[in-house]
């Protein structure tokens, strides 16, 4: 299988799951620094204090990457590190980190993939009301602009929110994210305050020049188990409309609004909407980013509990998949519930192109002998670029693939007990070591091909 002439290969990290130094260089804090400080929040009590210790290793971390071949290096920049209140003054010390790394990136003929929010909220924008309060999207546009004023003139790529979904269903919604609220209505105003962020950073971003916009959402196909065992697998009446239910608020809810101006009815955010939102929210952009990881499986129930995490869905079971393959976070690989999506993605939205920008799997890694042999991470590498090669065959318009992640990390609630990297990193030392699955995935950018 080979890939287009121009097909962007690379990986991608976030600012807290790797950076550390959380309290240099006039850094403030972040939700996420709040919420792994309080008890019970995260496995054995993890922080992203130290994390990778990037913030000081870097340049070494740009050089294993040319080690790897990556064209592109997908990363996050820390608001509280740029705004360490959220607003207000830049601190200086903070884009001086992204200016070098940008610069050392480069030298490396590696392209930069900027990121401007991964989830670190700085903590005085919540507790002024963080994403449920209306003004957080005007600050979120202040800032997006205040770093392309620093960087603009090196950074071609540029993706203003890391998965909304997650941002504001799991961060407001359940609770098992930062900030750690459980207020479902909560939740739908903070869904489409980042929209509205997403829209006026996009335009300053547009308006300052830049031309390489993307919004970056985790989808999946939503399929009833027999389409999992069997793609052309028929599906009730019943299980038809709780897919086109599910499909409207994991993925609809946040393409259909920047992409078509308008949302799906079922979307609980579209009841915030105030006169004019929508025009902003849909602001051109250049790029839909999809981080695939899993199906989304579901049937009809008109029993179902509601869920904390799913306002406005009703009737609607969700389901695991004994007898799949499963990763160490209990996801079922299903590698060509990727393709599906992409092409469904791309005849959804046919004017916008898209890149992979997370894909990745966590297993139980071990170095023996100086190496680290993860066949099944390797293995789930293989199956799903084999999946994107399918999806551009039968027409889909995908740039480009983005591995999650470049290291090993802290995993959010679930601490450093996950390790997704396809580099091993021992957190006592700081030692780097490429997996297996970092060596096959050099030589497949190589030949730029499978």
């Amino acid at each position: 299988m080979t890939f287009p002439e121009d097909f962007v290969w690379g990986a991608a990290t976030a600012s807290y799951q790797i950076e550390g130094a959380t309290r240099e260089d006039g850094r403030g804090q972040s939700i996420w620094d709040t919420f792994s400080r309080t008890a019970g929040k995260v496995i054995a009590g993890d922080t992203g204090d130290t994390a990778c210790d990037h913030y000081h290793r870097y340049a070494d971390d740009v050089r294993l990457m040319r080690s790897l071949n990556l064209g592109a290096y997908r990363f996050s920049v820390s608001w509280p590190r740029v705004q360490p209140s959220g607003s207000g003054p830049v601190n200086a010390r903070g884009l001086d980190f992204y200016d070098r790394l940008v610069d050392e990136l480069l030298k490396a003929d590696i392209s930069p993939y900027l990121t401007l929010y991964h989830w670190d909220l700085p903590q005085p924008l919540e507790d002024l009301g963080g994403w449920p309060h209306r003004d957080t999207a005007y600050r979120f546009a202040e800032y997006a602009q205040a770093v392309h004023d620093r960087l603009g003139d090196r950074v071609r790529e540029w993706t203003t929110l890391n998965e909304p979904w997650v941002s504001a269903f799991l961060g407001y919604g359940s609770g098992v994210h930062a900030p750690g609220r459980t207020d479902a209505d909560a939740a739908a105003r903070a869904a489409h305050h980042l929209l509205l962020g997403h829209g006026l950073a996009a335009g300053a971003l547009r308006a300052a020049g830049a031309r390489g916009i993307m919004l970056v959402i985790n989808s999946a196909p939503v399929m009833t188990r027999a389409q999992v065992l069997d793609p052309d697998a028929e599906v009730s009446a019943a299980d038809a409309t709780a897919i086109e239910l599910t499909d409207a608020l994991l993925t609809r809810q946040f393409l259909d609004p920047v992409l078509l101006g308008r949302y799906p009815e079922a979307a609980p955010a579209a009841r915030h909407a105030l006169d004019g939102d929508l025009e902003i929210i849909s602001a051109p952009i250049d790029l839909v980013g999809v981080n695939y990881y899993n199906p989304c499986v579901v049937a009809a129930a008109p029993d179902a509990p509601a869920d904390p995490a799913w306002p406005g869905l009703r009737g609607v079971a969700f389901h695991d998949l004994p007898g799949i393959p499963a990763t160490a976070m209990g996801w079922p690989v299903v590698p060509h519930g990727l393709s599906r999506l992409l092409v469904r993605l791309s005849r959804a939205y046919p004017r916008t192109g898209l890149m992979v920008t997370e894909n990745g799997a966590a297993f139980e890694d071990h170095v023996s002998g100086g190496r680290v042999h993860d066949e099944e991470r390797l293995a789930y590498l293989r199956e799903h670029i084999g999946a994107v090669a399918d999806a551009l065959e039968q027409g889909a318009d995908v740039r480009g693939y983005l591995v999650w992640s470049l290291l090993d990390n802290f995993e959010w609630a679930e601490g450093y007990r996950r390790r997704f990297g396809i580099v091993h990193v021992d957190y006592a030392t700081q030692e780097r070591t490429p997996k297996d699955s970092a060596l096959w995935y050099r030589d497949v950018i190589a030949g730029n091909r499978l």
